[in-house]
């Protein structure tokens, strides 16, 4: 039977380590599928539109997944709902790269997305599970590895393409991680759900739980943004294709040392609310660098610091979800799923949209006001959640 850690006791163990790994193995495929369409599309030769119509499969599946999870969760044992979600996002991975022609590969983005957002939510159900309190900091932690399979996956991807293995082989990978994973981990027991006391409110989440909720979306829809159009932007400061791909890893870059960073700073109790409104400003700030110089380097440079800031937007919004949930923890995980797979797939349609029709500089106007919308979000959130501790 696991007990929940306090801050002077936090234990990384046998579900700790698992989760975290697995959380690793499911970035590596999120961050290489969108080069590997890139790649698709050249043997395929199928159009940009159809392009963008892969990310909004996998984004309807993530939504999907987060429709039933709470559902699901409730009917299933944490054990089951991991390795299960893992089976069918490694199928989902395998009809990617060995299916031939566009539908089969369109289905295949699809049941990762549905299968692969599923087993993100039970790792963060099983960290929430086993470290309570603690929960943002095992979530920040957990987020390290993920922010190295962002830098380290478009490499990969990049470097199998150019050798005769080809680039379908990096999708491999994470099913061998998984694969190892579930034969040490397999007979280790995981730690079960808290019980899910009746409340009242809309979907039985209190207020501030679904202000958090749309924060910790519009916190995804913030990274996403910059993923998909951030190379695009730098095309208008003289850089080629090329260079501007691989300029974004300057933001992945920051992700990951902003990660390093808030892992340290969230070893401390009391400071995550500090670390979201300071990582809403340097995001802000970065973001206005990238967006306004006009030229490459000051454009990188600003991509950087935008990571940084981005870094722990997401883990911490989640933690803090998950904290205002009252003790419906699955289905707070399982409403943030959802409406993060929405914003994820109409806000890069937005910019693209304003794009066409304005030019990019201002379709991206959107991110800032993203990242403004966020921290009017996590003030309201607070406010509420405050209003809620003092009538008890």
């Amino acid at each position: 039977m696991y007990r929940y850690t306090t801050r002077d006791d936090f234990v990384r163990d046998a579900p700790t380590v698992l989760s975290y790994a697995a959380l690793a193995a499911y970035t590596f495929w999120l961050y290489a599928f969108g080069p590997a369409v890139t790649l698709l599309r050249e043997e395929l030769r199928f159009s940009y539109t159809l392009v963008g119509f892969y990310s909004v499969l996998w984004s309807l599946g993530a939504a999907l997944a987060g429709a039933g999870f709470a559902w699901v969760a409730g009917r299933l044992a944490r054990a089951v709902l991991l390795w299960g979600s893992a089976l069918a996002t490694v199928a989902g991975a395998g009809l990617f790269t060995l299916g031939s022609g566009v539908p089969v590969t369109l289905i295949a983005a699809a049941l990762m997305g549905l299968a692969g957002t599923t087993m993100l939510a039970v790792l963060q159900a099983i960290l929430s599970d086993r470290h309570g309190s603690q929960r943002d900091r095992a979530l920040t932690e957990a987020n390290i590895g993920a922010g190295a399979s962002a830098v380290v996956a478009p490499l990969v991807l990049g470097a199998l393409a150019a050798g005769v293995l080809g680039w379908r082989a990096a999708f491999a990978l994470p099913a061998i991680v998984l694969a190892v994973l579930y034969l040490r981990f397999r007979r280790r027991p995981l730690p079960t759900s808290a019980a899910q006391p009746a409340t009242t409110g809309a979907g039985g989440l209190p207020a501030a739980c679904w202000l958090f909720i749309v924060l910790t979306a519009f916190s995804v829809a913030i990274e996403f943004c910059i993923v998909y159009f951030g190379p695009q932007m730098l095309l208008g400061t003289g850089l080629s294709a090329a260079a501007a791909g691989t300029a974004l890893g300057a933001n992945y870059l920051g992700i990951l040392i902003g990660r390093l960073l808030g892992a340290r700073i969230t070893r401390r109790p009391g400071r995550g609310v500090a670390l979201l409104y300071v990582s809403l400003a340097i995001s802000g700030a970065g973001f206005v660098l990238f967006w306004l110089s006009g030229r490459p380097v000051p454009a990188i440079l600003g991509l950087f610091v935008c990571g940084a800031g981005i870094a722990n937007l997401y883990p911490l919004a989640i933690a803090l979800t998950l904290d205002a949930a009252n003790g419906r923890e699955d289905r707070a995980n399982a409403r943030s799923q959802l409406v993060i797979g929405l914003v994820s797939a109409a806000s890069p349609y937005l910019i693209g949209t304003l794009a066409d029709r304005h030019g990019l500089t201002a379709g991206f106007a959107l991110e800032p006001v993203l990242i403004g919308a966020g921290a009017v979000l996590l003030w309201a959130g607070l406010r509420a959640r405050s209003r809620v501790a003092e009538t008890m």
